[in-house]
């Protein structure tokens, strides 16, 4: 109990003692505020524990305070903790205590100097908070971002929470309460040691046993048991693996070989198939030239299918080697995934691993059938399939096709000017002309099924003839002669008078008298000339009415030669149109 002055104000004997003794207490407990103190469990009642820390009065502290986080309190009468003052009383007389923050300061002391060594520190994790997880520290929250969890993501955390893990401090501020530790570098940093020592005494060749920890696309990731290697999709199987989920899964326990080490950069290549025999070896003999076999298609290009003939060997079927007559079709339009085919062995090469196959081979070739049933001068008939600058494609029997050249579609017109007669999907009749089965091309003429206009004509050089104005040019003049045929006077030849060369003078339809001067059954070309039929009218006269000295003149001579023979040719006209119409 308090004692109380006197009215006077004297101290009464005895208690200077005591207010002496009360005040060094006063200055002693006030030294240790803000500090951690030890003190004694005296009760433990309504979820509170009261402390004795040899002050005037005790201080309670809840109960909860004495949770490790993630589990219950352990503490009963008796037993001595270290607390923190923070008040030597209250409003209530008590003394202010707090068990959590003598843990705080206590841990902080601890994790900077572990934070100063580098050392790594025990704590667990207890809490989600936005970005990561909360962790106790004996005592002290830290903050593990949820990329420093794990060296892979992990999906599920609760395994981990409330067990005790190593973790390795990143950052702290005492001042600001901040603390941010990483789980993810004490497992890289055992991994890599672990890791080390593990590739110091592997080999290549070595046979190992693990486990499937991961599958990508190109492979997958073996645990050799603290270290991992790459097993890459290759190396699975002898056979052509798509993925490796087809033969592997994760959490198997595979039987591997190290194929390939770098203990440099610590890499690990290992395979599967090479503890097995290799299939090519032998191969030429397997799978002489020329033989058949029956394969399945495994996979699909666009440059063609490759066959698998057994497993671990396949061969390509290049898309030239796979249809007779289907040559731009993408080779998934005749095989498919899956599919069982007959191929032909066309070339091995064990040393590059490769077989080339062939499709169409196993098939009868239709150039083969068709020029065995259509020899030259057959004729047949098909739907023109495409029209080209230079001829018809026209499709047979067989699935092949021929083609008219623009040459041979008409004997009267050019080939230009024919071919805009015809259009696609038409049906047309036509000839063989040749099959080459070597190129596979077949050729046809349209114009051979009648018979050569030119050749049914009887025209000789020095020919006189008379023909029909078609066409006038500025170097010449057409003219169309009898028979279907065109013959051409080029403008020297108009007259044997220069000025009488002009084309305009003539107009189509006049009929023109002109010899023959040159004939060309290759070019199919009539020459003609009028200045070389009046040069010899000329000659003719002269030699039929003899010279000048006679006493009549040149002009006079040549007139009445000219009137002559045009007289002659008219009544040669009239005779001829009399039999045409005797024999009408």
């Amino acid at each position: 109990m308090a004692k109380t002055a006197t009215v006077s104000g004297e101290m009464p004997p005895g208690d200077e003692n005591f207010a002496m003794l009360l005040d060094e207490t006063s200055g002693a407990a006030g030294a240790i505020e803000g500090s951690v103190v030890k003190g004694a469990v005296i009760a433990i009642e309504n979820d509170y524990a009261t402390i004795d820390v040899g002050l005037k009065s005790e201080g309670r502290i809840p109960l909860k305070e004495f949770n490790q986080h993630g589990q219950g309190a352990e503490i009963k009468v008796g037993d001595t903790v270290d607390v923190y003052l923070e008040r030597i009383e209250n409003a209530q007389g008590e003394a202010v205590l707090s068990r959590d923050k003598a843990r705080r300061e206590e841990a902080w002391e601890k994790l900077e100097q572990a934070f100063a060594g580098a050392q790594r520190v025990e704590g667990v994790i207890f809490g989600r908070v936005k970005g990561g997880f909360t962790v106790d520290l004996s005592g002290a929250v830290a903050f593990l971002p949820g990329s420093q969890v794990d060296v892979r993501p992990v999906r599920d955390i609760n395994p981990l929470m409330g067990t005790p893990q190593p973790f390795q401090i990143l950052k702290m501020d005492r001042r600001r309460g901040n603390i941010v530790v990483s789980r993810r570098a004490v497992l890289e940093e055992s991994r890599a040691e672990a890791r080390s020592e593990l590739v110091a005494n592997l080999r290549e060749g070595q046979i190992l046993e693990g486990v499937v920890k991961n599958i990508t696309d190109y492979g997958a990731f073996v645990d050799l048991g603290g270290v991992d290697g790459l097993l890459h999709v290759t190396d699975i199987a002898w056979r052509r693996v798509n993925h490796p989920t087809e033969i592997l899964s994760i959490g198997q326990t595979v039987k591997v070989q190290v194929i390939r080490l770098n203990t440099e950069t610590q890499r690990i290549s290992l395979g599967m198939k090479q503890l097995e025999a290799d299939p090519w070896e032998g191969v030429e003999a397997k799978y002489p030239v020329g033989t058949k076999f029956v394969g399945r298609v495994t996979n699909i290009t666009d440059y063609g299918a490759f066959v698998e003939l057994e497993p671990g060997v396949e061969g390509l079927v290049h898309v030239s080697e796979m249809s007779w007559t289907k040559k731009n079709v993408h080779p998934g339009k005749i095989v498919s995934t899956s599919q069982e085919v007959e191929v032909m062995v066309l070339e091995v090469d064990p040393h590059k691993r490769r077989i080339s196959l062939g499709l169409k081979q196993c098939l009868a070739n239709p150039w083969d059938t068709f020029g065995a049933g259509h020899p030259p001068g057959t004729v047949v008939e098909g739907e023109i399939k495409n029209i080209t600058e230079f001829g018809l494609f026209i499709g047979l029997d067989g699935g092949v096709d021929g083609m008219v050249h623009l040459s041979d579609l008409s004997w009267e017109q050019p080939g230009e000017q024919a071919i805009q007669e015809y259009k696609k999907g038409d049906m047309v009749k036509a000839q063989v002309l040749d099959v080459d089965i070597e190129k596979e091309r077949i050729a046809l003429g349209i114009k051979q099924l009648q018979s050569d206009p030119f050749a049914s004509v009887s025209l000789n050089k020095g020919d006189v003839v008379t023909g029909e104005v078609v066409a006038v040019q500025e170097n010449g003049i057409d003219v169309a002669l009898a028979g279907g045929l065109t013959g051409f006077i080029r403008k020297a030849e108009l007259a044997r008078d220069r000025g009488e060369q002009r084309p305009e003078r003539f107009a189509v339809g006049q009929k023109v008298d002109a010899k023959i001067t040159n004939i060309d059954p290759k070019s199919r070309k009539i020459s003609l000339s009028i200045k070389a039929r009046e040069v010899a009218e000329e000659k003719e006269a002269v030699a039929a009415y003899g010279s000048s000295d006679s006493g009549a003149s040149l002009g006079d001579i040549l007139g009445a030669a000219m009137n002559r023979a045009r007289a002659q040719r008219e009544a040669e006209s009239s005779e001829d149109g009399d039999d045409d119409g005797k024999s009408a």
